[in-house]
């Protein structure tokens, strides 16, 4: 397992349709067979910022999530959104096993 947290701050006029776009490319993300979980949360004292956890079953499974055409769609929508960079942080599962996934 491979989890990655996705850490994204979006500029106030764009939350709405950042969370349109998000949420339909996590609806087929769920979809692929490498994809063991996807999360989209919004912070609640700064609705600006959200982090997405996507929870991979392989080493391999990001890249192709990555050549997937929801996954170019959602780049693509919401590059302008961002107020800065997204940054993405890679985690190795502890609990629960793999397995219970």
């Amino acid at each position: 397992m491979l989890i990655v947290q996705v850490h994204v701050h979006v500029k106030p006029d764009c939350i709405q349709s950042f969370i349109d776009a998000t949420l339909e490319n996590a609806r087929q993300s769920v979809r692929e067979p490498g994809v063991a979980g996807f999360d989209v949360i919004q912070e609640q004292e700064e609705p600006t910022r959200f982090v997405l956890i996507e929870a991979y079953r392989s080493a391999e499974a990001p890249a192709a999530h990555k050549a997937t055409s929801h996954y170019a769609a959602w780049r693509d929508a919401v590059a302008s959104m961002m107020a800065e960079e997204r940054r993405s942080v890679k985690y190795r599962n502890l609990f629960p096993s793999d397995s219970n996934w």
